[in-house]
């Protein structure tokens, strides 16, 4: 229907095999963290019900890095005051 589809994650021990019908997001990418969320079903497929791309560890949105940038540059005004 264009929109199931199959993929497989791993921890690199162990490979699941999942079915999604929906919208990856588009931070959903080869070699990346993902969480799913779903049942295990007794075919050893796992139907994922949401499928949510994890940022990495050092990820922060742009509001958060806007407001440290501001406040490095103004603590670096004050210092040189």
């Amino acid at each position: 229907d264009g929109t199931t589809l199959k993929f497989a994650i791993t921890d690199t021990a162990e490979v699941i095999r999942v079915v999604y019908t929906g919208i990856l997001p588009d931070l959903f990418k080869e070699g990346k963290g993902v969480v799913a969320q779903g049942k295990m079903a007794d075919d050893g497929i796992f139907y994922a019900d949401e499928v949510l791309a994890k940022h990495d560890e050092n990820y922060m949105p742009p509001e958060a890095a806007s407001a440290l940038e501001q406040a490095a540059k103004a603590q670096k005004t004050s210092l040189a005051q």
